[in-house]
Formats: structure tokens, sequence, C-alpha cells
């Protein structure tokens, strides 16, 4: 049994021994402190966002949404993912009050750039999670990307997309950047104090130290998983609207039809939407129902009659659905266009309508179609509004509808948003440049007089360099 338990340590032996060659052995007398090897532990934290998102990759949304041990796990991802972005903060403000970017300008800029990417990365998360949560978020993520001029590259309405996003590009990005972040610590060890009148001396590194809060924090993430277990509310589909508000389906097909609806008319800085809403709404899930049901083809008549009659149906078939017509009667009207949007609507209320649009998509996981549909009903906006997810109702912050899953970071952006709501030339375009700007002064903050200086005028220093943190300002104070 020694003998085995050898041969398994020996075999092993290279690979612990390349692990210690990335210790930081040496360190100044504060450096064991929790403060000061946060990094780890987000390396930590990213390795179990890594474990965790291969599994739920593995076994597929509907595991991870409805499975009682898949929605564990997601648990696990999501607050894996709280701790990073928590203690992400936790580690810049850390340096920023230590003015650590000061020595370590290249170290600061690419922490920001990580920084960014965690951002993008637990938005891209909220985008493929399933639900209502996700069709939310990534309406009003598309309304962002199209109001910066980037939705034909970035469309959160393509799922697909946004989960290579999630879970190829983003991540290798980060990866890689963390890497070369902890390879510039690593050879410049940790910040020493600017000031002279912090004491110091370099002491070995307590690694079990260091390793027995990483188990704390695991624990943590399980008991927060275990007590506030992820939100799943069910995806709003088109079926559920028809059955629910026929009528409203049926104007909205009209709009669809001349043009008028929101996805038609579409316009924030550039209109990715340049799909035809009439064939996609109408007219090829018509052809569809007509193929399905060997109904008469009311678009023939419908397109053989002149301009003006057109117009006449068109108008006869808005204010009866208008005043509530009725759905099934409508469909033997002799107005074709009552009769074809009727049948559209009892399509729509068996789920075939909603399967038949998806399929029109080039991916199976893009619900650009399906989404800006429900949008056009004004059903997505009210079921938004039930769970406080608009922006009005600061829904920016909200990972789901209990008040403790939000997303806290995002309050200034979500408070921008709210302020500049009201004015009439202000746009996602303007919100977007002042974020960016303000990232651009953040990460070029070592270079910036006066404002580079702001820590230390402000004393924020005493935060992380007192006798709590610092053995030799213990030893200092007892000497007094």
């Amino acid at each position: 049994m020694k003998d085995n338990k050898n041969r398994v340590s020996s075999f092993f032996k290279p690979l612990f021994g390349l692990l210690h060659d990335q210790y930081i052995n040496y360190v100044p007398s504060y450096g064991n402190s929790f403060f000061f090897t946060i990094g780890i532990y987000l390396l930590e934290v990213f390795v179990i966002l890594g474990i965790t998102g291969i599994i739920m990759l593995i076994f597929g949304p509907y595991w991870w949404d409805l499975n009682p041990a898949g929605v564990f796990l997601r648990s696990i991802h999501l607050w894996a993912a709280e701790a990073f972005v928590t203690l992400l903060f936790l580690h810049v403000v850390v340096n920023f009050s230590t003015s650590a970017f000061k020595k370590k300008k290249l170290v600061w800029i690419i922490g920001s750039i990580l920084l960014l990417l965690v951002f993008l990365e637990f938005a891209f998360g909220l985008g493929v999670e399933g639900g209502l949560i996700s069709q939310w978020n990534d309406k009003a993520g598309a309304d962002l990307w199209n109001g910066m001029g980037l939705g034909f590259w970035v469309n959160p309405l393509n799922q697909g997309a946004v989960l290579g996003w999630h879970v190829a590009i983003v991540p290798i990005i980060l990866l890689s950047l963390i890497f070369l972040h902890y390879s510039l610590v690593r050879k410049k060890g940790l910040s020493l104090p600017y000031r002279k009148d912090i004491p110091y001396k370099m002491v070995k590194a307590d690694h079990a130290k260091m390793y027995r809060r990483m188990i704390y924090i695991l624990v943590i993430i399980i008991l927060f998983a275990v007590v506030f277990s992820s939100p799943y509310i069910p995806p709003l589909t088109i079926s559920q609207v028809a059955n629910q508000s026929p009528n409203t389906v049926a104007v909205t097909l009209l709009q669809e039809f001349n043009y008028s609806s929101g996805t038609a008319t579409y316009f924030d800085t550039i209109n990715p939407y340049t799909f035809n809403t009439r064939n996609v709404y109408v007219l090829n899930p018509y052809a569809t129902y007509v193929n399905l049901t060997g109904s008469k083809n009311q678009a023939e008549p419908l397109f053989s009659e002149s301009a003006s009659q057109q117009s006449a149906d068109f108008a006869d078939a808005y204010t009866y659905f208008e005043n509530n017509g009725s759905v099934t009667a409508g469909i033997n009207s002799t107005n074709p266009m009552i009769s074809m949007i009727s049948s559209l609507v009892q399509m729509a209320k068996s789920g075939v309508y909603q399967s038949t649009v998806q399929s029109e998509s080039a991916s199976g996981l893009d619900q650009t179609y399906v989404l800006r549909f429900l949008y056009d009903t004004g059903a997505l906006s009210k079921v938004a509004s039930k769970y406080g997810l608009r922006t009005a109702q600061y829904g920016m912050l909200k990972v789901g509808a209990p008040p403790w899953s939000i997303e806290y970071w995002l309050a200034p952006y979500n408070l921008l948003e709210v302020e500049t709501a009201n004015i009439p030339w202000w746009s996602d375009l303007e919100n977007g440049l002042v974020a960016f700007l303000i990232f651009l002064i953040f990460m070029f903050l070592p270079f910036i007089p006066y404002l580079n200086e702001v820590p230390d005028r402000l004393k924020l220093y005493k935060l992380f360099w007192n006798r709590y943190t610092n053995p030799e300002m213990r030893k200092k104070k007892k000497k007094r």
C-alpha cells in the first residue's frame, strides 16, 4: 500500500513542483492578511466557475433549469459569479486605496480590462440562463449594443452567439489576461508601501492560511447556493400571449404586415433588424398554416386586389381586432385580411406559430424573431414590469425575482439610464459613451495628475495598512 502511495506521489510530483514554482514565497509583513491575498481567491473562484460551467454545458439548459441537481449547480455558478465580482471590486479598492497603481501601471491597466470583461461575462451568462430574466436582459442588452453601433457584431437575442461569447471568447481572453496579470505580480512581488511611515519587513508567505481561506470561500458559496437558490422564471411564449390576449397578437400581426411595429420601425443609432417583418411574421407562417391545414390561401385574393381595396381591408381588420372581434369567427370572414390574421392567431395559440417563426432563423438558438415579436405585442414589457425588471424599476440590477438576487454594481449605470430617460436627444449611445469615458479614466488613472493623488490625500491607505493587517505596525504601537 505504501509503495502504491509513493508511486502516485512520484507520478504527480512534477505537477506539484510546477504549481509550487508559481508561488509568491516572500511578501511584506501585511501580505498575509486577507486583503492582500484576494488575487488567489479570485483564481479559485474562476476555477469553480469553469468547472460548474463545463458541467452545465455538458447537460444543457433543460438540466440546469429544471433538474434539482442542475438547479443546485446553477446556483453554485451564480453565487461563484457574485463572489468573483465582489472579490474583484474589493481587490480594486485595496489597490486603489494603497496607490499600488503608481508603481505597477501595466498591472493596473490589465486589471481594469479584466474588470470590464467580467461585467460582460456576467451579462452574457444571464443571457443564456433560459428563462424570462434571460429574455428581458437579452432584449435590453440588444438595445444597448445597437445604441452603441455594435449590434451587428454582438446580438444578445442570438443565444447561440451569446453562448459562444460566454463559454469561449471572453473566458479565453480572461484566462490569458489573468495569467499575464499574475505573472507580472509574481515577478515584481506585492506592492511595497510608497510611504516611509508604513513599517514592514519581508516575511514568508503563509500558504496554509491562504488555503484555509479558500476552503471558507468555497463553503460560503455552497451555503449561499443552498439557502438562496438561483431563481428561474419560465420564459414567456407567443402561445401564452395568444391564449391570454388573442386580439393583441392579431393587432401586432397587422402592424408587422404594414411595417408599423416596433421592430419594423426600430432605429437606435443603427438598425440591425433589417428583415422583412411582413414575410417573417405573416406571409411565411401563413404559408405553413395553409400547407398544414389544407385551408384556402387567403393571401392570394388579398394580393390580387387593388391597392385601395387592400388598404380598406387592412383598415377594417384593424378596427375589427381593436374592438375585440372574435378570432374564431374571423377565420371565415369574407375579408381576406381578417381571415388570414385570425388563422395565424389560432396557429399561435397552439404553439406552432412560434416554432415556425423560430425555424426561419439560421440557428435554432437565435431568438431574434421570437423575442422581437413578443416585445412588439407589449406582453414582454408587462411581465417585466410585474417582476420589477424595467429600467425605471432599477431592473438592471436584478438577476431574478427575489430581492437578494441583484447585480449591485450596475446601480450607477441604471441611475444614469433613469435620469436621462426624459432627455429627447439622449439615447443608449450617450449612456454608453459616458460609461466608456469613466472606464478610460479608471484605466488610465495612474497617468492622470492630481486624480492619481486622491487616495493618498484622503489617507485611504489607513483602511488596509493598519495594526490589524500589519504586524509591524502593532509592534510600533506597543513600543510607544
